[in-house]
């Protein structure tokens, strides 16, 4: 790997369920709420908002004040008590990206306040990647590639160069819309339910290296 091809590949990762291991608590978590508190009478209200921030939810489907406010007291107790365990083979891949020279993001649609409590628990992730952008980075939220597309300006990339990480419906729309080759993380939806979806799906990040990464931006062009 030439240094010039180094720096013509760049890595996005979403978070939730692609980095760390949280996806399936905060599906349950909205899932209760929507059947409990809320009463949307929305099948699997998790699923149906997974992937967007907190305001779009809020604009979308919660108009009431007290209820915003219930669910971000909810919110905040849910994060302080997650240990925020990584997706298997994660962390080893990034550490192997910086030390390949590769540069890293995650974009995610959580607050900072929550990646705040993130880092209480996992101090290290901010030497892990190069930047680390949140909701209040972007105009507009997912499956909108307003996010991605901030995230290649940033670290220098472009659509035909980038790589993305992402495990739910509206990440891998975003994705794909922002030109990027799209690897779909297994981890929240079934295997053959985003396998039409993206260009490249795994389980975790067993195997994956800088080298097989460097491989899927040489055979785009």
């Amino acid at each position: 790997m030439t240094p010039n091809e180094v720096k013509k590949t760049v890595a996005l990762f979403d978070f939730d369920g692609v980095v760390s291991d949280t996806e399936s608590l905060y599906s349950a978590f909205w899932n209760r709420l929507g059947e409990g508190e809320l009463n949307t009478g929305i099948e699997d209200f998790g699923q149906k908002i997974k992937g967007q921030t907190l305001v779009q939810i809020f604009d979308k489907y919660i108009p009431d004040e007290n209820d915003r406010r219930l669910i971000e007291r909810k919110i905040d107790e849910l994060e302080r008590s997650m240990a925020y365990e990584y997706v298997k083979g994660a962390d080893t891949f990034l550490k192997a990206l910086k030390e390949a020279g590769i540069p890293t993001a995650i974009v995610t649609s959580s607050n900072a306040r929550k990646m705040e409590q993130v880092h209480k628990a996992r101090p290290e992730l901010g030497s892990l990647v190069d930047r680390i952008l949140t909701s209040e980075d972007f105009t507009k939220s997912k499956p909108d590639p307003d996010c991605f597309l901030k995230g290649m300006s940033v670290l220098g990339g472009t659509p035909q160069t980038t790589v993305v990480f992402e495990d739910s419906f509206h990440g891998i729309a975003a994705g794909k819309a922002s030109g990027a080759f799209v690897i779909g993380l297994a981890t929240t939806n079934p295997r053959e339910s985003i396998e039409p979806l993206c260009d490249m799906v795994i389980d975790d990040f067993t195997g994956m290296t800088p080298e097989k990464l460097q491989e899927i931006i040489r055979d785009r062009k």
